[in-house]
């Protein structure tokens, strides 16, 4: 069908290259974050420090505030803070380590079972004619990928904690300075973890890829089949980081503001307040960690879908290597793109004023995305041939590399619509948000339904987005073009996760500077980054539930390929219990994530309230509160309540697969997929009013209601329509083999 221009060894070199790129830009950035002092030193007056038209003078000094003591408040919050955030994620990579030997050691059980454990060759699933590599060898390799996803994926989400740590305290010092230092600190910070994510993630993948490829040697179908792997142990990793840190900062976050801010009417992140470093902790456990694992899974499930299908496609039938690393090529131009992103706002453009965070944020989103599509144009041009085949439903259809292009710049473009209109229903700037807040003015009561009608009516555009998206790859290039499209809404990963990771790290700089007692001026400037990193927070979200729809749906049709279905007619019996069951999953799934947030928080509260009835002197000041056992609270509830939820996730799958057969597995995944992509949730306005007043109070209460549907249950949404998906490919040849019992016994 023709070749490509770039050789295989020019994609050898330019994909770890890019990686590696990507890592060392991300270092760079660190070592500049890490030149702010957390010690009191003044250096030297320079030209320098008039960048931005700011003198770099200190505002404590201009009021005359001892700014030493400043600053070493400023650490010892910083360093309570790092330690609760470690305390708790090594906490919970002991319970997910247990589950991940747990579950490796029953994939290859599962798998290894297919042929009897047999170490003979075996028919080739796609053609018969063919001899492949035993279902041991699969079985094997499918447990390496996936340990390799689960390790990488807790990788990604710790080093996100440690680098958001590091900088939150580093932010608000900077601050002193101006709004625009501040900006670039805790910009720089979001940009280290997404680049070290990004580029890490694809790294280990293409390293995968080339060590399993010695064994496998001419048998492509077998390698990305085994590949599969690595997406299900990225995303059941995030499955708990997600649910376990978004438990935790939501019952911290409740317990702290309905205390804090309703009943005490003190402010938020007051250091009289018991429950405020938990707060913080959960904002790095819960929005980082959380984000981080939810992202690389995405990435390495989009990358495993595309990769499964062009290895059964001409790519893979006549070993074009190039080709078949196409979506591995889209990532690495992708950590390029992003690098010259983040130049626009760290070294280019630079922040001056309040008003300029959020257009400073938004242009990434443009920028990244008109960049991208050049840079898909040039991959696809020298990545691919003119015209190739890509398996449709046990058909080969003929694809031209321009349609190939258009698949991946309809993702990416969908990308942006969803984050823009994401930004436009979550910015106080528009008039969504403000009908919330005018709302406060007659209570709580309206204000949450209000908040609920906005949020529901924010998935419409969304979806329709999703929806072209999903027609104009499937008509192009099937279901290749829909893996595809899903990698192209994350091809710009890298700056997407430095604006996601920018808002809890203001968000942080903002708690220090109210609990170190700085000048209500300093908190003023951190508050208006904690607003804009609010929007660009669920600009984050969008992007996550988008792409997991995409990703979603291409697993599942990987999923229908390998098992033999080669219809799924929701007419008949089978299908369609499984298509109601899978709809209804959400609905529990969200239910028990809801119940566990309130379970923990109702702790939280009565402990907050003991503290403030029965310490002499915490009202006053003149007493510390006792955070530590507020910490141990969330930690203790958190780690106790995302067992449930997690077992459904990852036992629905196997349980529906082994007594009921892929027909109504299949089912289930699109009654999930279709049900689980519409549960949107709105962040509810904060306060227009001043603050203590009863529509400022009717606020609080709105933002604690929406707070576990927007941290909690609607983002580990997007994880169990993923995760079910990749499960089902990865056991798809022992539910095709020995799946249905119940069917065959009756």
């Amino acid at each position: 069908m023709g070749s490509t221009l770039l050789s295989e060894l020019a994609t050898e070199i330019l994909v770890p290259v890019c990686a590696v790129v990507g890592i060392i830009f991300s270092l760079v950035q660190w070592f500049i974050v890490s030149r702010v002092r957390l010690t009191h030193e003044r250096p030297p007056s320079s030209n320098s420090d008039k960048k931005n038209g700011f003198n770099d003078y200190l505002i404590e000094e201009e009021e005359g505030i001892n700014d030493q003591s400043v600053v070493a408040k400023c650490a010892d919050i910083q360093s309570a803070i790092s330690e609760g955030a470690t305390s708790f994620l090594f906490t919970e990579y002991q319970y997910v380590g247990v589950f991940m030997i747990a579950f490796a050691i029953l994939i290859f059980v599962f798998l290894g079972s297919v042929e009897g454990f047999s170490t003979k060759g075996q028919a080739c699933t796609y053609d018969q004619q063919k001899m492949c590599k035993p279902a041991l060898a699969t079985a094997a390799f499918s447990t390496v990928s996936f340990l390799l996803g689960a390790i990488t994926s807790v990788l990604s989400g710790f080093l996100g904690m440690k680098i958001a740590t590091y900088a939150n305290a580093r932010t608000t010092l900077e601050a002193r300075k101006s709004v625009g230092k501040a900006f670039i600190v805790a910009f720089r910070s979001g940009a280290v973890m997404g680049f070290l994510l990004a580029a890490n993630g694809l790294l280990v993948l293409f390293i995968a890829i080339n060590l399993f490829k010695l064994y496998y040697g001419d048998d492509w179908e077998g390698l990305f089949e085994a590949i599969t792997g690595y997406g299900l142990g990225g995303s059941s990793m995030a499955l708990f980081g997600r649910v376990g840190g978004g438990i935790y900062t939501k019952a911290a976050d409740v317990g702290a503001d309905l205390v804090g801010k309703v009943e005490r009417n003190i402010p938020e992140d007051d250091p009289r307040n018991p429950a405020v470093i938990a707060d913080n902790v959960g904002d790095n456990v819960g929005d980082i960690a959380g984000m981080g694992s939810d992202l690389f899974g995405s990435y390495a499930e989009s990358s495993c879908a595309a990769l499964v299908v062009a290895s059964i496609s001409s790519f893979g039938i006549n070993h074009e290597f190039t080709s078949m690393l196409y979506p591995l090529l889209i990532s690495s131009i992708g950590i390029l793109v992003c690098l010259i992103t983040t130049l626009f706002a760290t070294d280019f453009f630079e922040v001056k004023a309040v008003k300029e965070i959020e257009p400073s944020l938004k242009k990434q989103l443009i920028i990244s995305t008109v960049l991208m599509t050049v840079g898909i144009a040039i991959v696809s041009w020298i990545g691919l041939p003119s015209s190739f085949t890509i398996y449709n439903f046990g058909a080969q259809k003929v694809v031209k590399n321009w349609q190939l292009f258009l698949c991946v710049a309809v993702g990416l473009w969908a990308g942006l619509i969803i984050g823009f209109v994401t930004e436009y229903y979550t910015s106080n700037a528009y008039s969504p948000v403000q009908d919330v807040a005018d709302s406060c003015r007659t209570g709580a009561a309206t204000n949450v339904i209000f908040g609920l009608a906005l949020g529901y009516k924010s998935v419409i555009i969304p979806i329709f987005a999703i929806a072209v998206s999903i027609f104009v790859s499937f008509s192009f290039a099937a279901m290749y073009g829909i893996a595809v499209a899903a990698l192209g809404m994350l091809s710009t990963i890298a700056t997407g996760l430095a604006i996601d990771a920018y808002g809890p790290i203001s968000d942080n700089a903002g708690g220090i500077a109210e609990m170190a007692g700085m000048s209500h001026r300093i908190r003023e400037r951190t508050d208006a980054l904690d607003a804009a990193g609010n929007t660009t927070a669920a600009i984050g979200k969008g992007f996550a539930i988008g792409s997991a729809a995409l990703v979603s749906l291409a697993l599942f049709g990987a999923f229908v390929s390998r098992a033999g279905i080669t219809t799924v007619d929701v007419l008949t019996p089978k299908v369609f219990i499984g298509l109601i069951v899978g709809a209804m999953l959400p609905y529990w799934f969200s239910a028990m994530t809801m119940k566990s947030v309130g379970s923990a928080a109702l702790k939280m509260v009565e402990e907050v309230r003991r503290q403030f009835n029965t310490i002499p002197g915490l009202m006053e000041g003149t007493t510390k509160p006792d955070y530590a056992t507020c910490v141990k609270i969330s930690t203790d509830a958190s780690i106790k309540e995302m067992i449930p939820p997690g077992a459904l996730v990852m036992l629905t799958p196997l349980i529906v697969g082994i007594f009921f057969g892929v027909e109504t597995l299949s089912g289930v995944l699109a009654g999930s997929l279709v049900s689980g992509v519409q549960a949107g949730a709105s962040e509810h306005a904060r306060t227009l009013g001043p603050k203590g007043s009863e529509p400022h109070k009717a606020a609080v209460i709105g933002d604690t209601i929406g707070d576990p549907l927007k941290d909690t249950s609607g983002p580990s949404l997007n994880i169990l329509i993923k995760l079910m998906a990749v499960e089902s490919l990865v056991f798809a040849p022992f539910f095709a083999t020995h799946g249905g019992l119940l069917f065959k016994i009756f």
